[in-house]
C-alpha cells in the first residue's frame, strides 16, 4: 500500500508541476525556441505513457532507496540526479542529432527535469511514510 501511495502522490506532484511548468511558467521560452518542432496539439497518449514509465522509475531508483534508508533527503537527491541524468539524456540525445536544438533550452529542461523529479521523489516518499505509519 505504501508503494502505490508513493507512485499516484509523486504522480499527481510531476503531473501537476510539469503541466504548469510547460503550460504556463515556460511556455513561451519552449515556444520561442523550439516552434519549428513543436506539435499541436500535442501527443496526449505519448505524454501519458512516459509519465507511467517515468514514475516507475522514479518510485524505483529513488522512493524505495529513501524509504529503505528512511530519510526525505534521500528522496530528493536520488530524484534530483534521476531527473538530471533522465532530462540530460534527452538533451543532450537532441542537441547531438537535431539541427538547431538550442543549448539554452536543453540546459533549462535539464535542470527543469532535476528538480521537478527531487520533489516528485520526495512527495512520494512522505505519502509512502504517511501510510506506513
Amino acid at each position: 500500500m505504501a508503494y502505490l501511495a508513493a507512485y499516484v502522490a509523486a504522480g499527481v506532484v510531476f503531473a501537476v508541476l510539469d503541466l504548469l511548468w510547460l503550460g504556463v511558467v515556460a511556455r513561451d521560452f519552449y515556444r520561442q525556441n523550439l516552434a519549428h518542432l513543436l506539435r499541436d496539439p500535442f501527443n496526449t497518449p505519448a505524454a501519458v505513457a512516459f509519465y507511467v514509465f517515468y514514475l516507475a522509475g522514479v518510485l524505483f531508483f529513488a522512493i524505495a532507496p529513501a524509504l529503505a534508508a528512511q530519510s526525505l533527503k534521500t528522496a530528493a537527491l536520488y530524484g534530483f540526479l534521476l531527473g538530471v541524468l533522465a532530462y540530460g539524456t534527452y538533451d543532450m540525445t537532441n542537441l547531438a542529432t537535431l539541427r538547431n536544438w538550442p543549448l539554452g533550452v536543453a540546459l533549462v529542461d535539464i535542470l527543469w527535469g532535476g528538480l521537478l523529479t527531487a520533489v516528485a521523489a520526495t512527495a512520494g516518499a512522505a505519502a509512502a511514510r504517511l501510510v506506513s505509519g
